[in-house]
């Protein structure tokens, strides 16, 4: 699809060779840049590695790895190594989860993750200058004190672009005053963006002294197939599960989406996952997300989501795998 927008893609669903087949497979048709994503079974710079070795020209991104998860040297060390193994073709997307997801799974307290990513990426700059010279950091959220006792081999790139996933104004704040570029949420909508996200963006920068504009590489859930309906609720599940989530409920609000996600979480606490896309009303599903046939779901795009990014990451549903990326990647090729 050649428009003058950056066209990418997020891939999630299959194993590690998946991932990198998916990743050639956006390569050979022409894509920005592909991303890798990360969950309690699914680690981002394995699968970037994996990404890495199956291309060339791509760029690569993590939407997201999780920031807390790892500790800032780690942080720093697999970003120079993935940008080595790449070419200088990595993009570093950073994530906080949600506050239960960060006491759950990395037995955090889950306190403050603005402020820390505000501590975080600062710090990950100065592990990347490692080659320059000892740190010492005491911060409110961490202590570092690293003496090199050999020699540091400069990074391929000592400025390789560290973005920051937020959804919550304050998150994206922290994004425009210490990050490169925002990762905008699958659940954000266009006018979330330009109402919420945009200026929240530009206030970060503006307390950071910036006059750079701050980009957003945003998600786009997209589920293309000849089967309309059948493509429809696949990507009404994928809104659902995502609508379960209270941090999200800022989103909703801007819409109206009240009913519907009580009646998704409603299902949900129910176990009824069939009921939860059911809940996704057509005026949510189209608000939201891309789906349905391939010349239906390139009209709406050039209608509704042209320009809205800086860098659009199509989302197919994980649960499709391969297929659901062909799909997406020969629809917009």
């Amino acid at each position: 699809m050649d428009d003058g927008q950056r066209i990418s893609l997020v891939t999630s669903g299959g194993g590690v060779r998946d991932l990198a087949e998916a990743a050639r497979l956006a390569e050979a048709a022409g894509f920005e840049s592909v991303w890798a994503t990360e969950f309690y079974d699914r680690s981002a710079t394995i699968a970037l590695a994996a990404m890495a070795e199956a291309t060339e020209r791509i760029e690569l991104g993590s939407a997201i790895a999780y920031a807390f998860g790892r500790t800032p040297l780690v942080l720093a060390a697999e970003a120079r190594d993935l940008d080595e193994l790449s070419g200088g073709r990595l993009t570093l997307g950073l994530g906080t989860g949600t506050r239960r997801m960060q006491q759950d799974w990395h037995g955090l307290d889950g306190e403050h993750p603005a402020s820390r990513m505000e501590e975080l990426i600062p710090l990950l700059r100065s592990l990347l200058r490692l080659h320059e010279g000892p740190i010492d950091h005491e911060g409110r959220f961490y202590r570092l004190r690293v003496t090199p006792t050999a020699t540091v081999s400069a990074p391929l790139r000592v400025d390789l672009p560290i973005y920051m996933a937020g959804v919550n104004p304050r998150m994206i704040e922290a994004a425009g005053a210490v990050a490169d570029g925002l990762v905008g949420h699958p659940l954000f909508t266009p006018e979330y963006v330009a109402e919420v996200a945009r200026p929240a963006l530009e206030g970060g920068a503006r307390r950071a002294g910036r006059t750079d504009a701050v980009p957003i590489a945003g998600y786009l859930t997209c589920s293309i197939g000849p089967d309309r309906d059948q493509a429809r609720r696949e990507a009404a599940a994928v809104v659902a599960f995502n609508s379960t989530v209270k941090t999200y409920e800022i989103v909703h609000r801007l819409h109206h989406f009240e009913p519907e996600v009580e009646a998704i979480r409603s299902a949900w606490r129910a176990g009824d996952f069939g009921g939860m896309a059911d809940a996704v009303s057509d005026r949510m599903l189209d608000t939201i997300a891309l789906a349905g046939t391939p010349e239906e779901v390139l009209a709406r795009y050039t209608e509704r989501w042209h320009g809205v990014y800086d860098r659009t990451l199509l989302w197919p549903p994980a649960f499709r795998g391969l297929e659901g990326v062909r799909a997406v990647v020969q629809a917009f090729s």
